[in-house]
């Protein structure tokens, strides 16, 4: 039996597994397909594909900053240079900040801190019991697993439904909605532009990026990935479903229509919607650590919006568990 189970493959569930399995047994599921959580990489064909979540990391703090430089001696990351077009002037840009992705997919990093670990995909976690010092865990397939501790890294909505009940610290009763997004992957006919990405000022389309431009594989189409704003699409994600041609539609228009490149056919469109994307309002703890239960929690939304906010969480449930 593995002591420690661990929910989510993202950064925090990837961060904490690749931490603890030094010296703990550790097993992780997640439901999706591959790791990643919301910085998966969409696979068309071979390498090529789409970053259809986190954009980049642009790393603020002293450790994650060293972290990155580390995995980018090692191969897993790269600069992604090119020419970046900042046209929202409501924001200032930090040209001091490098925006690095994967080599082969911003879901490198998961991948890299869980190659040693037992991982388990498309396995949907949908009830946790506590009986006799144990977690019992039951899932979409029908199974039912016991470990001695659980970590969950799972969003806020989807945690307070699973623990709320297991957990007796005042953040769980936080009415906390996160933002949603709605992301449009498109590939059109090769166009002469080849700026790397645009960061607009519009209610609707927030940023693109040209994934021909990161450098990772060769098309015969500019391949661009459109990501919403978080107000238009909190709007849509209830209904995005059902709304995906309209949706994406309207957001390949603004595409066009903001960037100034030239329409053209449209070859293939993918549309997938984040209903728990990100949180802006930070809590006042990094993570969450019951000794008595053996009950962790760790995730971006306690500490912000970034990638480097689910490290910085998964870190700080590593020392609680430690002490």
């Amino acid at each position: 039996m593995s002591n420690i189970c661990i929910i989510g493959s993202g950064i925090s569930g990837a961060t904490i597994a690749n931490l603890l399995s030094k010296k703990h047994s550790v097993v992780l599921f997640d439901k999706a397909r591959g790791p990643g959580g919301r910085a998966s990489f969409k696979r068309i064909k071979d390498k090529i594909g789409f970053d259809h979540g986190t954009q980049y990391i642009s790393p603020k703090t002293k450790e994650f900053k060293k972290f990155t430089k580390i995995l980018i001696k090692k191969k897993i990351l790269k600069i992604w240079g090119g020419k970046h077009i900042f046209l929202n002037s409501k924001k200032k840009e930090d040209k001091k900040h490098l925006k690095i992705i994967g080599k082969n997919g911003n879901n490198d990093i998961s991948k890299y801190l869980l190659k040693r670990i037992n991982c388990n995909y498309q396995s949907e976690l949908k009830e946790i019991d506590y009986k006799n010092k144990f977690w019992r865990l039951s899932f979409a397939d029908g199974k039912v697993r016991s470990f001695k501790s659980i970590i969950l890294t799972c969003p806020f909505p989807q945690l307070k439904k699973l623990s709320k009940k297991f957990i007796k610290k005042s953040f769980i009763n936080r009415s906390l909605k996160m933002d949603a997004n709605i992301t449009t992957m498109i590939a059109i006919k090769k166009n002469k532009r080849s700026n790397s990405s645009y960061f607009f000022e519009d209610s609707i389309l927030g940023w693109a990026g040209n994934e021909n431009s990161k450098k990772r594989f060769k098309s015969k189409y500019d391949l661009w990935t459109l990501q919403s704003t978080f107000s238009w699409a909190n709007k849509k994600i209830n209904q995005n479903k059902d709304n995906k041609k309209e949706n994406s539609k309207t957001m390949i228009n603004k595409f066009f229509q903001l960037s100034k490149i030239k329409k053209t056919k449209i070859i293939y469109t993918l549309n997938h919607g984040w209903k728990y994307s990100s949180n802006s309002k930070p809590f006042k703890i990094k993570s969450y650590w019951d000794p008595k239960k053996r009950l962790g929690v760790c995730a971006d939304w306690f500490v912000g919006p970034r990638l480097e906010s689910g490290w910085i969480s998964a870190h700080d449930l590593f020392k609680k568990i430690s002490n």
